[in-house]
């Protein structure tokens, strides 16, 4: 129960800032202006908290089609992750015997997804620097040369929690150990060992 209210915690964690990197408008910015996958702002010169915000609500107002193609990815990837936090808040809240805890299932390949499109999103999104938009905002940018623009806290934010996510199907994988012709089974699910006798071929 406890190792999986943790793992709960953690992935709710993730799911949450990977969501504030999403919306937040500093991915990219100049004295006068920053811009994120999903949001924009401007402000007057000196005057950072006088903002003018907007967002790219569907999909036919961003940029160009590669922002199109990161933004699909990367909300994609929250939804696996956010849906991935829910089943395991879920499984670590429920009594034991209305949800017996026999292993991860599909939990590992859903977070993995997750990271992958994230990723996927993350490597993607600076093509569109070459988009009329981002030259209007940046200068002389191009594909993953920023101009004038600096990179910003919000793209690092989603970096780092695609980072993480990527590391929770590793971490919480079932470890297999082969000890004297039979597979001992670590997981951190039933937190038990299962000795499971070798088959004769």
């Amino acid at each position: 129960m406890m190792v999986g209210s943790v793992w709960a915690a953690l992935e709710l964690s993730l799911t949450c800032i990977s969501a504030f990197s999403l919306i937040s408008p500093a991915w990219f910015h100049t004295p006068t202006f920053s811009f994120g996958i999903l949001t924009y702002c401007s402000w007057p010169q000196g005057d950072s908290w006088n903002l003018s915000c907007g967002t790219f609500r569907p999909l036919d107002e961003m940029p160009d089609f590669a922002w199109k193609v990161s933004a699909a990815l990367l909300l994609g990837g929250w939804l696996l992750l956010a849906f991935s936090a829910i089943l395991l808040l879920s499984w670590a809240l429920a009594p034991k015997q209305l949800c017996p805890r026999t292993g991860s299932g599909k939990m590992p390949g859903m977070q993995a997804a997750a990271a992958t499109a994230t990723i996927v999103g993350l490597l993607v999104f600076p093509i569109s620097l070459a988009s009329p938009f981002a030259k209007e905002a940046c200068g002389a940018s191009s594909m993953y040369r920023s101009g004038q623009c600096q990179l910003g806290w919000g793209y690092v934010t989603a970096i780092l929690s695609a980072v993480l996510a990527s590391l929770l199907p590793v971490i919480r994988w079932p470890r297999v150990t082969k000890v004297q012709g039979r597979t001992i089974l670590f997981s951190s699910n039933t937190e038990k060992i299962i000795l499971v006798p070798e088959m004769s071929k």
